[in-house]
């Protein structure tokens, strides 16, 4: 198998993760497997929305659990989108939360959010060159 990317996203209730994603996203479900995961196809790469119980391990070495209210991690999501209003819109009525209304930068257009989960993440909607309109070097 070549080596590539694969975007994991620990959840406690799949079929409103499916629901979710797939209202937000331009993807479809590619395959389940049984009730504890589904695999979304579609978009750059393939996002695995994995059941995890709330409160188990979600590391064995630091003894951290999973939880499912509201968080932020330095490494989180960022999805590229068409519209960024038309993204916010639908992630809302989908069950995300709004942290920070769309604003507008020399790139582009960027709004933050929450899944239903208590997953950050963003919805980047590029503008003229996108990040090359900022880039040096």
């Amino acid at each position: 198998m070549a080596p590539g990317i694969l975007v994991n996203i620990d959840v406690d209730d799949l079929e409103r993760a499916v629901a979710f994603y797939t209202a937000l996203l331009d993807v479809r479900v590619g395959r389940r497997f049984g009730e504890d995961g589904v695999e979304l196809v579609g978009g750059a790469v393939p996002i695995y929305l994995l059941v995890e119980a709330a409160g188990t391990a979600a590391s064995p070495t630091t003894g951290e659990r999973r939880r499912y209210t509201r968080h932020w991690t330095p490494v989180h999501l960022d999805f590229v989108v068409r519209d960024v209003d038309q993204a916010v819109a639908a992630a809302l009525a989908a069950g995300a939360t709004l942290d920070d209304p769309a604003t507008t930068h020399g790139w582009g257009r960027i709004a933050h959010l929450a899944d239903p989960f208590g997953n950050g993440f963003c919805v980047i909607q590029f503008l003229g060159r996108g990040y090359h309109e900022i880039a040096t070097g």
